[in-house]
């Protein structure tokens, strides 16, 4: 049976967690206790779904399908999170504080941090990065984060204020979740674009020692690095495996140690052939995003249309062979935020009638799916504008895209329908980021004044009831303006063989390689 490692988010802990008053687990978060003592020594061979256009941490993203598991190797993490109790645990920070109800922070460091080109991780380091990464020219996945920020101000070497342009007491959560948690070196940002690909400076447990695009990469233990005896293993051989299949296939064979996954279907088949999982469960998940800028999607009718037409049961059996579970509300059942608030109503007759509504005004739905080239991907595409093909009055076409050609477009907007996510585990940092009109992570451009007010009220809440109620209304708006279609929950996962050990996830299914170790 699939291990699903479930988000029973403790409500005190959520609101103490303002930020780091709880304490870190002693179990190691989401993986099995190890058999026997850690062993230093031996090389693992690791998948991730896709190779990075450039190894700038500014230019990667710290989740399952990103480059998380790359990002945690080569610049290590400030902090991390249990995705199952949310606590807090400090890695090269050793405290992140606020005073003041999430107006201003205190990041604190671990003294004499060094980068493995000889110069400091200080202050002054995370000040560059986080600067970098708020400028919108940067074009940084992470900007929704990062533009949270007013100011900061080095105090000493180890201490930086930050100054937040809105209190945000949850704020240690958009540092986990996002490339805020990478910091490289200033002195080697200098150097050229192939200059730093070649040769990128951190402070993580691994070192880059080739990159050969389209095929691999060769990391090999940092003998500097802060927590000794970690990191265990030698050596890491990092492939780039965009098929699912071909990815449980190569674990089945021996071929690799561990992959990141993305998929339900090779999920399932990994527990066919005997495979450990670690998943890291979540609410909400992957949505088809609609664009409220520009028409159809403009009108509410027109996405409540397309919402109600679509059968989203056939959608998994198509795309994920049924493997997939389709969410009904937008938290688990086991989080202190749940409510019976349905997600989506389907109903083909009264998306008939808004169809045809729209069409008499003059207004037919007529969109395009921007899609990319993942095979899971392409099929939630081509089976929604098959279903949709039944209707009246809708035309859905289907451009798909490869994945640098998708980066832009959607930061420019440039699109009708897309697949987005948001995968809730702490609310604030994914659902403000999400759907407030006044973030620049809001891909759907909803605006919604009432929705607006739920979230700041939940982001700054200072009791659970006081959030709980603030979350109800947030379900309430998102299921009324229908910005959003939730199809799948996410499953933010490694695949892995026998002999690799030390499995820990943080966040959305990041991966901790430093703590790893190999037997066999």
């Amino acid at each position: 049976m699939i291990r699903h490692t479930l988000t029973t988010v403790v409500a005190a802990c959520s609101v103490l967690l303002l930020v780091g008053a709880c304490g870190a687990p002693d179990s190691g978060g989401t993986s099995d206790e190890p058999v026997g003592d850690p062993v230093s020594g031996g090389t693992a061979t690791m998948i991730q779904v896709r190779e990075p256009v450039a190894l700038d941490p500014a230019a990667l993203t710290n989740n399952w399908v990103g480059q998380s598991l790359l990002g945690n190797a080569l610049y290590g993490t400030l902090m991390i999170d249990d995705p199952e109790t949310l606590e807090i645990e400090y890695r090269m920070a050793t405290g992140f504080s606020t005073a003041d109800g999430g107006s201003t922070f205190t990041l604190e460091l671990r003294p004499d941090l060094m980068f493995t080109d000889g110069t400091p991780l200080d202050a002054e380091a995370v000040q560059v990065n986080w600067s970098r990464i708020a400028d919108p020219a940067t074009g940084s996945s992470s900007l929704p984060q990062a533009s949270q920020i007013a100011a900061t101000e080095v105090i000493d070497e180890t201490t930086l204020k930050v100054v937040m342009a809105d209190p945000n007491p949850m704020f240690a959560y958009s540092i986990t979740n996002s490339t805020l948690n990478w910091i490289t070196s200033p002195t080697a940002l200098e150097k050229s674009k192939d200059a730093f690909n070649n040769a990128p400076v951190g402070a993580g447990p691994f070192t880059l020692t080739e990159w050969r695009r389209q095929d691999r990469m060769g990391l090999e233990r940092n003998p500097g690095y802060w927590d000794a005896p970690r990191p265990y293993l030698d050596s890491i051989t990092l492939l780039n495996v965009a098929d699912g299949s071909q990815r449980v296939n190569m674990l089945s064979s021996g071929g690799a140690d561990l992959a990141s996954e993305t998929s339900w279907t090779a999920l399932a088949r990994a527990e066919d052939a005997g495979l450990g999982t670690e998943i890291a469960s979540v609410g909400g998940g992957q949505y088809f995003a609609m664009n409220t800028r520009r028409a159809p999607f403009d009108d509410p009718r027109a996405r409540r249309a397309v919402s109600m037409a679509l059968q989203l049961d056939d959608i998994n059996t198509a795309a994920f062979e049924g493997t997939g579970i389709v969410p009904d509300t937008l938290f688990p059942e086991s989080s202190p935020f749940y409510n019976d608030i349905p997600l989506a109503e389907h109903n083909p007759e009264e998306a008939q009638r808004l169809f045809d509504e729209l069409a008499a005004e003059g207004k037919p739905v007529d969109f395009t799916f921007l899609a990319t080239s993942l095979p899971e991907t392409k099929a939630t595409a081509e089976v929604s504008q098959a279903q949709l093909a039944a209707y009246d009055n809708v035309n859905m076409d289907v451009e798909v895209v490869d994945f640098t050609a998708f980066i832009p477009r959607n930061i420019a907007r440039d699109y009708d329908m897309m697949i987005s996510s948001a995968n809730v585990q702490e609310p604030d940092s994914t659902l403000w980021n999400a759907f407030h009109s006044q973030s620049r992570g809001n891909v759907t451009g909803i605006s919604d004044p009432e929705l607006d007010a739920a979230l700041d009220a939940g982001r700054v809440g200072t009791t659970p009831e006081e959030r709980a109620a603030a979350y109800e209304i947030v379900q309430e708006r998102l299921a009324e303006v229908a910005p959003a279609i939730w199809y799948i929950r996410a499953a933010p996962a490694v695949i892995t063989g026998n002999d690799i050990h030390g499995i820990r996830l943080y966040s959305l299914g990041s991966p901790l390689p430093g703590e790893m170790w190999v037997t066999g």
